[in-house]
């Protein structure tokens, strides 16, 4: 599963999600993680209302499960709501590495609702797929 940071500085979730300068995607399986990319992002990010900032960002985690950020405003939620993914706000800056030691702890554990849910999805469509392949 791919997990997305919003990121100044790569290393911890520290901004939000609008101005966010990086966002740092990560492959998560219950075993290991790994950094996949780290997208950068210029012009002005400053929080001002216009949503048009949103759309390369919303591009670039759209293949992804789960949204990190330290803050995000309600129609920037809306809208990763909508790509079926799932924003966390962290309380305070938090390491990535941290963040992902965690979630591998809780998939080899019993996930939460919320996880499970996100989980049982990637397996609907894999097995959808296979039937499909089986079948035709």
């Amino acid at each position: 599963m791919k997990i997305a940071f919003a990121t100044q500085d790569l290393e911890r979730v520290d901004a939000h999600f609008g101005w966010a300068k990086s966002i740092a995607i990560y492959e998560l399986t219950p075993e290991e993680y790994h950094l996949i990319e780290s997208i950068q992002f210029s012009g002005d990010l400053q929080e001002d209302g216009n949503e048009d900032k949103l759309l390369p960002k919303i591009e670039a985690i759209k293949d992804c499960a789960i949204l990190y950020v330290a803050a995000i405003g309600g129609s920037g939620a809306a809208r990763v709501v909508a790509q079926n993914i799932f924003p966390i706000k962290v309380q305070q800056p938090e390491r990535i590495i941290d963040l992902l030691e965690k979630l591998k702890a809780v998939l080899n554990g019993v996930p939460p609702p919320w996880l499970r849910k996100i989980l049982s999805k990637g397996q609907e469509r894999s097995f959808d797929f296979e039937e499909e392949t089986a079948n035709g």
